[in-house]
């Protein structure tokens, strides 16, 4: 950021303030007139949801403003050179990067012509705690403060972790009924810019009466809408977001929706939580790995256990092959039978558990299946080592961090019961082929989606010791390949004795 002293003159303030602030919508700058004889100019700066409504009435600022009104010139400039009004807090700034990072920390920046130093003044800050805690995305270790449904306040919660004049947030409006605001945000130099480019044509694209949620324009920008894998990350975590941001990636917003669309996406960043990088990569690789597997699971774990027992019972031990059919003795329905109907049993109680409200909801889930499962054995309807299949496969499709990424897979599942069951494990294998194709092919906004476990040497195969390995943060000096190729380092550590230069 290109720095320059206060000046006297405001309208070279101004003119600095504006480049370094253009296009962020939620920065507010109101010009106005001090002084008993109101000749004196001046420029206020803040962040919208930091400065409030009242400002002018019940505030600090309000207050101090109030009484610059009522004094001649000469006394003005005194009061404010000396802080004569007393306001404790109150901040001088010889820098204009000095006062652009006071304003980001949620308070008010004052400018007056003829004054050479900007004022910081104290407001009502960034909104706190008692906005939203993420109910969706547990959190282990950070913060628990969530997205909320004002989009105002959203952003300010993104600029309270990522206080840079280099984070801009662009505001248009979607829907011709509604009027709904849409804010797209990113790092200026750190994003690619065709990406910013192609989301903003995607925008551009699309008419419609009323957007009610972040959901619609998911839908509406995607460009391989039949594919059941999300082409963006939604996320309701702000410390979420500002990782994506550093990463290189773009964020909108929806005003009156608490979720975030990340994108580009690809399949890594889907298993990946913020948990994995406030904890030791130890840990941290385990329950990553832990996740991969899981994902597979959830979906092939039904359909393999079919191909075996109907087609291929050459492949299981006898022992464990006698088991099988003994517990299957009496059962009426033959095996894919019984599994549509204990997994389909299990997808209803899913539903029933997330539309009913509060405590009864989660007591459903665990209840219903305990009780629907023991039933289905006792009357010989099931049998019981399809229920403990069907219950592992549920577990693992709950492992997984991304609620869209694992609804890919609870799809996916029903697709491999029907290849396995009609034509074995080569109906399996051709369902993970078909897969592998698409996936291959799939792409969101021009990357691939199966980076970096392709084309990684576009980025000098570092993208790949973050993947089924999270290494220590120490071993990952760079950003990702969404990001701009002539900012890719984002970490330089400091020489030490004993250590290389991580960023080098």
């Amino acid at each position: 950021m290109q720095d320059q002293a206060v000046s006297k003159k405001l309208d070279k303030n101004i003119l600095w303030w504006k480049q370094q602030f253009s296009n962020c919508a939620d920065i507010k700058m109101r010009p106005m007139c001090l002084g008993k004889n109101m000749n004196i100019r001046a420029f206020l700066s803040y962040i919208e949801v930091t400065g409030g409504k009242n400002m002018m009435e019940d505030s600090l600022l309000g207050k101090m403003l109030n009484r610059l009104n009522t004094m001649e010139d000469a006394t003005l400039y005194e009061a404010l050179k000396e802080n004569g009004l007393g306001i404790s807090d109150a901040t001088p700034f010889a820098k204009m990067s000095e006062a652009a990072s006071g304003m980001l920390t949620g308070d008010t920046i004052l400018f007056v012509d003829g004054f050479d130093r900007a004022l910081k003044i104290p407001d009502r800050g960034y909104p706190g705690m008692s906005l939203q805690e993420t109910d969706s995305e547990k959190a282990i270790r950070g913060s628990n403060e969530g997205f909320g449904g004002s989009i105002k306040q959203n952003t300010a919660l993104i600029r309270k972790r990522l206080r840079s004049v280099d984070l801009k947030v662009a505001e248009c409006k979607c829907g011709r009924q509604t009027s709904t605001n849409v804010d797209l945000m990113y790092l200026n130099g750190i994003v690619r810019p065709e990406i910013v480019s192609e989301m903003q044509q995607r925008l551009n694209g699309f008419e419609i009466d009323g957007i009610g949620d972040s959901g619609v324009i998911e839908q509406l920008t995607e460009t391989q809408w039949l594919s059941p894998f999300p082409q963006f990350q939604t996320t309701r975590r702000p410390d979420r977001v500002v990782m994506a941001l550093l990463e290189g990636r773009g964020v909108l917003l929806a005003d009156n929706s608490p979720e975030a669309l990340i994108f580009p996406a690809d399949y890594n960043s889907f298993i990946k939580t913020t948990d994995d990088y406030y904890t030791r990569w130890e840990i941290a690789t385990f329950t990553r790995a832990l996740r991969y597997v899981a994902a597979f699971l959830s979906m092939i774990l039904p359909g393999l256990y079919l191909a075996m027992t109907n087609f291929h019972t050459q492949l299981l031990p006898t022992k464990l092959l006698l088991s099988f059919a003994a517990a299957r003795q009496g059962v009426p329905f033959p095996g894919v039978v019984e599994v549509l109907l204990m997994e389909l049993s299990f997808e209803l109680l899913r539903e029933a558990g997330v539309r009913l409200p509060g405590a009864m909801g989660n007591t459903i889930g665990i209840v219903g299946g305990l009780i629907i499962g023991q039933a289905a054995v006792d009357a010989n309807i099931v049998s019981p080592m399809v229920v403990i299949v069907v219950a592992f496969t549920a577990l693992c499709s709950f492992a997984i961090p991304n609620e869209d990424f694992a609804t890919a897979f609870r799809l996916l599942k029903f697709a491999f019961i029907g290849l396995s069951a009609a034509f074995g494990f080569y109906g399996f294998l051709l369902g993970l082929l078909v897969l592998l194709i698409h996936l291959a092919q799939l792409e969101s906004f021009g990357m691939p989606y199966l980076m970096p476990f392709v084309g990684a040497d576009l980025n000098d195969y570092q993208d790949e010791r973050d993947t089924l390995v999270r290494p220590p943060l120490q071993a990952l000096p760079r950003r990702p390949f969404y990001a701009n190729p002539k900012n890719r380092i984002r970490l330089r550590m400091k020489s030490r004795k004993g250590h290389r230069d991580a960023g080098s």
